[in-house]
């Protein structure tokens, strides 16, 4: 089982591993790593790994079958190989950034339209957000991007803590998906921000909002029913 760093520190871009499994000479497990696998409308990380100065160019990273399985450009890997790892990290920093922006619009979708997330994607030059809600406008969701900026403003702290199915089932204000949470997962990271937010989730963060900058509304889209579609940058 692989140790996913990035789940307790975002911001750790190199790091020593040991290569536990190869497929077809160029899919790789290893012991731990912080390279974040493609899930939730977050992309995956791209980087290096390097052994005895020999560099292998992380293309892909996912998660199959519980398993967090590395792409890399070439051959050259084996089992029981120690490699040295490090992110491309301005990519990684942007989706940080991009990420928990959708934290703050998400809880003030929530709590002020009683909105839950349907999808997702986050790029490196916009993010889109899908979500039910009732009585849409433009200008409500202006509204909340305005009042996302205020917050931003406040500079508040981005923390990371744990619970069980049982404590996260007593607040069901935790899971802001329309699909509800995954099946068989007894424990689930929470992510906090100050004392305005917190939400199930398994994605990489800021520490402090003001990383985030500016939220900026570039289109909204009413998709019929109550399927909304709103795009955003960050500046």
């Amino acid at each position: 089982m692989t140790d996913a760093l990035y789940m307790n520190d975002s911001y750790l871009k190199k790091w020593e591993a040991k290569v536990l499994k190869v497929n077809d000479g160029k899919f790789i497990v290893l012991d731990k790593t912080a390279f974040y696998p493609k899930s939730g409308g977050q992309p995956c990380d791209e980087g290096y790994m390097t052994k005895n100065g020999g560099k292998f160019k992380v293309v892909y990273v996912g998660k199959f079958s519980g398993e967090i399985s590395h792409e890399i450009d070439k051959p050259g890997l084996t089992e029981g190989d120690k490699v040295s790892c490090e992110i491309n990290w301005d990519r990684r920093y942007m989706f940080m950034r991009s990420h928990t922006a959708c934290h703050l619009i998400s809880n003030l979708l929530y709590r002020k339209a009683n909105a839950k997330i349907t999808g997702n994607q986050i790029e490196l030059d916009k993010s889109r957000m899908d979500f039910s809600m009732e009585d849409y406008s433009p200008e409500k969701l202006q509204a909340f991007v305005d009042k996302a900026n205020e917050i931003i403003q406040q500079d508040l702290p981005v923390t990371v803590d744990y619970m069980t199915r049982e404590e996260v089932m007593k607040k069901p204000e935790l899971a802001r998906l329309a699909v509800g949470l995954p099946k068989g997962l007894q424990e689930f990271r929470i992510i906090r921000i100050g004392d305005i937010d917190e939400q199930v989730d398994g994605g990489t963060h800021v520490r402090h909002l003001n990383e985030i900058g500016t939220i900026e509304l570039t289109k909204t889209v009413n998709k019929g029913a109550k399927n909304r579609r709103m795009y955003f940058v960050i500046k």
